[in-house]
């Protein structure tokens, strides 16, 4: 149980257009991932699955059922939203069996599927408290639990780690990955922070402007990328963009660089900061004068005015000396990315 199945999806405000015919299949027990930037319509096909937006035009299937017009009670899916949303005068078990409570399940099953729950999420001891004697993220965990008490088919979860600081992200990754792996149910999971995408997916779904972008695994999405905007978008740092032209089968760069063995037109060359090593100014693709260097302990971020080329980001080892100032040379050590003029990757 579990698969979703979206055929041609639309959602109209009037003239407005903002999900414009997605396609798009979920497999039974598969953590899917919808990333991309403000605006792009990410959460508003997460609420149309949920059954909170009305569907304009298209058909959503569940498990092979017509689910379109269906109320969201009536789509067996539990969502879990960035804002906790418990009862304050409750205790976390009563929070917990809320929605068991008020559909009249018994006593018996109510607590047994609380406790249950309290063990996968580790709410033991908190199972008699109040919300206000919680910390954020065990909030966003006792949110999770009144989720999987429902037994959903699948689980939507719509930012639920933004309101939490960057320790507590973390550590509430971890427990919603252990979570899919001890439950085997879909998930499908609504963030703009990449890390997440990157970390949690199966298969991440990078959304631009209401389409689809491109549909594959991290590993998929960063060494493959499908055009430009899934090169910049994925990865941190981004990728570096840079302008060229394809003069004799070779990209030519602004500064004066040549990559050979162009397989079409290009007119932007991507290298991701971890694929540049230093080398001598003057040699290699790119040349530049060093504005910034960032020690981060594993890694060296050095920041590189390249003239004509931009400003440049290259991620060297701990034991680089380059100071600001310095002038460096960059050539490529691993996959160098092209694209064509309507910013589709060449192969």
């Amino acid at each position: 149980m579990g698969a979703i199945d979206l055929r041609k999806i639309e959602k109209w405000y009037g003239d407005l257009q903002v999900i414009k015919g997605i396609d798009l299949q979920i497999n039974e027990g598969e953590f899917v991932v919808f990333v991309g930037p403000s605006g792009c319509g990410k959460s508003t096909l997460l609420r149309m699955i949920g059954g909170l937006e009305e569907i304009s035009r298209g058909t959503l299937e569940i498990d092979g059922a017509d689910v379109t017009s269906d109320p969201p009670s009536k789509r067996g899916l539990s969502m879990v939203f960035q804002s906790y949303a418990l009862y304050p005068h409750m205790s976390v078990r009563e929070n917990m069996g809320f929605s068991l409570k008020t559909a009249g399940a018994p006593k018996s099953e109510i607590d047994a599927k609380v406790d249950e729950a309290a063990r996968v999420l580790k709410l033991e001891p908190y199972l008699d408290r109040r919300p206000k004697a919680l910390s954020g993220g065990q909030r966003q965990r006792v949110a999770i639990g009144r989720s999987i008490v429902r037994d959903p088919t699948a689980f939507l979860f719509d930012e639920p780690l933004s309101n939490l600081d960057a320790a507590l992200r973390v550590e509430m990754r971890y427990e919603i990955a252990k979570l899919h792996n001890a439950l085997g149910r879909t998930m499908i999971y609504v963030t703009h922070d990449q890390v997440e995408a990157m970390t949690l997916a199966d298969r991440i779904v990078v959304l631009e402007y209401g389409t689809i972008a491109q549909v594959g695994t991290p590993r998929e999405l960063y060494q493959t990328p499908a055009n430009l905007f899934v090169a910049q978008f994925i990865g941190s740092p981004a990728m570096n963009i840079v302008d060229c032209e394809t003069r004799d089968g070779a990209a030519i760069l602004s500064g004066g660089g040549r990559h050979p063995d162009v397989p079409g037109k290009a007119v932007k060359l991507g290298v991701r900061p971890e694929h540049l090593a230093l080398c001598e100014p003057g040699e290699g693709l790119i040349s530049g004068q060093v504005e910034v260097s960032e020690y981060l302990g594993a890694d060296t971020f050095l920041v590189i005015d390249a003239g004509a080329d931009g400003r440049i980001t290259a991620r060297t080892g701990a034991e680089a000396t380059v100071r600001p100032g310095d002038r460096v040379g960059l050539v490529p050590d691993g996959p160098v990315h092209l694209f064509d003029e309507k910013g589709l990757a060449l192969r």
